[in-house]
């Protein structure tokens, strides 16, 4: 049973997404201020986090920072906001995923899952190795010089699906599809934002990355090490 934690300063939303979230079997915590949900999420670790941006005190930004200091959880961001750098900030900051208000408790629900699923880790076995870094794609780990660097389930999720077809082109449209869902397909801005807390992380130089390539308009590509003859 997956314990989700819900933060929203609308006594309503809370009210509402508690009770269709336990109807179908989640644990739910419930929480007003960014503060409460700071504590929350360090006493009760939940499995996925669904916050609101406009709380009073300690801003959604700033939650979505806190957590991020020590938990890869998932988090979508529910917001009113619906401009693309609010969206950009949030994803900028280590959300996950972003629905905007007014929302359908069944859309919300499909991307619980979806984050609930990213989290999962993956059948089937998948390592590389590469002079800067090391990934156990099944046991969702990467090392590096300085010891093991933590990436977020989308990171892994995006990461994955580039490692797994090494060497080619993923389209835009494959990706967001792929790691977001079905129902993703234009919003390019997610993968540029990922992407960059991706190479932020493992690339030895990010801006001018060695393996995680960007085909301009097109999409992105994993480029393995070369393998020194024997």
């Amino acid at each position: 049973m997956s314990r989700v934690l819900v933060v929203d300063d609308e006594a309503p939303i809370r009210r509402a997404l508690g009770i269709n979230l336990r109807a179908r079997g989640y644990d739910v915590d419930l929480a007003e201020s960014g503060e409460e949900a700071l504590a929350l999420a360090a006493s009760q670790h939940p499995d996925v986090v669904v916050l609101d941006l406009g709380l009073p005190g300690l801003g959604g930004i700033e939650v979505i920072q806190g957590i991020r200091g020590w938990s890869p959880v998932p988090i979508v961001v529910l917001s009113a906001r619906d401009a693309e750098a609010a969206k950009v900030a949030a994803l900028d900051a280590g959300a996950d995923d972003y629905v905007t208000k007014p929302f359908g408790m069944d859309e919300l629900l499909a991307r619980l899952r979806a984050a609930l699923r990213r989290a999962t880790p993956a059948d089937g076995e998948a390592t590389v190795e590469t002079p800067d870094f090391a990934l156990d794609l099944a046991a969702k780990r990467v090392s590096g010089p300085h010891g093991d660097i933590r990436l977020t389930p989308i990171e892994w999720h995006l990461v994955e699906v580039l490692v797994r077809n090494a060497g080619k082109l993923v389209s835009q449209r494959q990706l967001l599809q792929e790691v977001w869902g079905p129902t993703y397909g234009e919003e390019t801005n997610y993968l540029r934002v990922v992407m960059a807390r991706i190479r932020r992380k493992l690339e030895p130089q990010p801006s001018n990355p060695r393996y995680f390539i960007t085909e301009p308009g097109m999409g992105y590509r994993f480029e393995p090490p070369l393998t020194e003859p024997g």
